[in-house]
């Protein structure tokens, strides 16, 4: 089985948090989805025999494009891939393109999963962060949405400089109020070349507090234990039936193919990735051309990639897969280097399979970083 990540690199404007590959300008929007739908094409023979289990639509801002450009799209891959019945077929969108009328069109597609990025139900937040909507729009889109969808997921941010604990568990019930199945939660993080990594350095904003991001934390792993979410990954909480099916396959190392400007691709030996520019991904592709690179992974770098992926779930690092895949020697090192953590209460082995304990979630990646073979 196989998936699809297609990147859509358009938004309206920049979130001041935001690092991923995007542009602000439309202009060029019907060439980049025939570039798209040429290297549809031009890849199909990577997932030959194999079917598609799962379609996501990510970015940028791909609830950007009209219902006629997604159609596009969609003949292209249902012409040339072998999709399974009731494929989950995933849609980002922001609050402010999800109006009455365009959820009823989407809800006529092929698309059956809404990911809205919400990220905060507060209008300071929201204009700390330079986004698009308002929490007003937030909450009627939702109210909407829910008419005709019932597979959606929602993204919230905490760790938000003077965000208070009490706004933050305001934060989580409101979207418990709405019945929301799935949440995506992650902390406020400042990537180089954003402009909120830019008003931290100047001093216009205080910098991320990893203490209060520890607590917020903290409270959505504990609120959301009492709704009957499942943490399922680190960031990622889904009542059961309502897991992504798409982001559980890179956890779990199966392969997939990203189509689109930056996307990254995985065929479980090989990684490879677009590059991360509009014009010259465009420029290729309408010359037949693929603009990615390719490296091929070594051992030491699948162990790695297992480990990282593993400790972020609850399927964890099985101990069993790893003696099959990598040999004893490499079970012998985790061993020795996950026994400091074993001894502090941050990992333990269950049935042969290591995971974070509650206390050690939150740090499954810097522990994963230090079970790394190099």
């Amino acid at each position: 089985m196989a998936g699809i990540y297609i990147h859509i690199p358009f938004c309206k404007q920049a979130c001041y948090y935001c690092d991923f590959h995007f542009s602000t300008s439309l202009k060029r929007k019907d060439e980049m989805i025939q570039a798209i739908s040429n290297e549809l094409v031009m890849r199909k023979h990577e997932v030959l025999n194999q079917k598609i289990e799962t379609i996501y639509f990510g970015g940028g801002t791909p609830s950007l494009l009209t219902i006629s450009e997604l159609k596009v799209i969609f003949e292209v891959i249902y012409t040339n891939f072998d999709v399974v019945e009731n494929a989950e077929i995933t849609l980002e969108a922001n609050p402010d393109d999800l109006s009455a009328e365009k959820i009823k069109e989407l809800a006529k597609s092929p698309i059956n999963r809404l990911s809205i990025g919400i990220q905060s139900f507060f209008e300071d937040d929201l204009q700390f962060m330079n986004r698009a909507h308002t929490a007003e729009e937030s909450k009627k889109c939702l109210t909407e949405a829910l008419k005709y969808f019932d597979n959606i997921t929602i993204d919230l941010i905490y760790g938000v400089p003077n965000m208070s604990n009490k706004k933050w568990l305001k934060n989580l019930q409101t979207a418990f109020d709405f019945g929301i199945p799935h949440i995506s939660s992650y902390a406020l993080t400042v990537e180089e070349k954003t402009a909120l990594y830019s008003f931290i350095k100047k001093g216009k904003i205080l910098p991320v507090d990893e203490n209060l991001a520890l607590q917020h934390f903290n409270i959505l792993v504990d609120e959301t234990e009492k709704q009957r979410f499942v943490q399922y990954e680190i960031s990622n909480f889904g009542k059961p039936g309502y897991f992504s099916q798409h982001n559980t396959s890179y956890w779990k190392g199966e392969a997939y193919i990203g189509i689109g400007p930056s996307a990254h691709s995985f065929n479980g030996t090989e990684r490879s990735w677009n590059v991360s520019n509009n014009t010259k991904y465009m420029k290729a592709l309408l010359e037949n051309t693929l603009p990615s690179k390719t490296e091929e992974l070594t051992v030491n770098n699948r162990f790695n990639e297992y480990v990282m992926t593993g400790l972020r779930t609850i399927w964890g690092v099985s101990i069993q897969k790893i003696e099959k895949e990598f040999g004893i020697p490499y079970v012998e090192q985790l061993k020795v280097n996950a026994r400091q953590y074993i001894n502090k209460g941050l990992l333990e082995v269950k049935n042969n399979v290591l995971t974070t304990t509650k206390k050690g979630k939150f740090l499954a990646d810097g522990i994963a970083s230090d079970l790394f073979i190099i």
